[in-house]
């Protein structure tokens, strides 16, 4: 079973779910942010200590939310990789995982993608961005762009006191919607408790006043 907020943003009926993932129904679209895959190879092949099996369990992770949703298309928003070293791991992991899953692949280039070679890996390249409906994907946000900007890049995280640590969050600002880093293994960038947020804790999906409050009941302010 999935935890999700269900919004309307745009007009459109959205869900954001507690496992960091942004799903479309209408379109059976599924977007996510910032995967890295490959960044414990990368840490370790560099000398620093990392656990092991991060690429895994996100992928696996990953496989759940396809299965459940019911998604025909994935749309990675950037960073789909860590960097090129120790590529040769996390190319087998992603082809195990894509040779399950009979889905379309789409890739908006991040920051970290520099370099990546996509033979073999089964996903289509769609550039800087991409236009669909009301909105706008891409890694990071772009003021005054086209449509509602759908965006990943910064990890967005806000520490909650009550619990004493800080989680992963879909951040509701001017410029549009920015989702929580997919990967386990990212830190990230604060969010003031007072801005509109919808926080995946664990498996659960816990939402802000201000959310709330900009969203009126589910609908985009115009």
């Amino acid at each position: 079973m999935l935890a999700s907020c269900d919004v309307v943003l745009a007009g459109e009926h959205l869900q954001l779910l507690a496992q960091r993932a942004f799903f479309w129904p209408a379109q059976r679209l599924l977007a996510i942010a910032d995967v890295h895959l490959g960044k414990d190879d990368v840490f370790r092949d560099a000398g620093i200590a990392m656990p092991v099996g991060g690429t895994h369990a996100d992928l696996s992770r990953l496989s759940e939310l396809l299965l459940l949703t019911g998604a025909t298309r994935l749309r990675v928003l950037g960073d789909f990789i860590h960097g090129t070293r120790g590529r040769a791991r996390w190319r087998g992991v992603w082809q195990d995982f894509r040779a399950r899953h009979e889905v379309r692949v789409e890739l908006v280039l991040g920051n970290h993608d520099r370099g990546l070679d996509t033979t073999g890996l089964g996903v289509e390249v769609i550039g800087e961005g991409m236009l669909e409906g009301p909105f706008n994907f891409r890694h990071d946000h772009e003021s005054g762009a086209a449509g509602l900007c759908i965006s990943g890049h910064v990890h967005p995280v806000v520490r909650l006191p009550m619990l004493g640590k800080s989680f992963p969050v879909f951040h509701l600002h001017h410029a549009g919607l920015t989702l929580p880093a997919f990967s386990a293994m990212t830190g990230g960038w604060k969010v003031p408790t007072t801005d509109a947020w919808v926080a995946c804790v664990e498996d659960h999906a816990v939402t802000s006043p201000q959310f709330l409050m900009r969203t009126r009941g589910s609908v985009f302010p115009e």
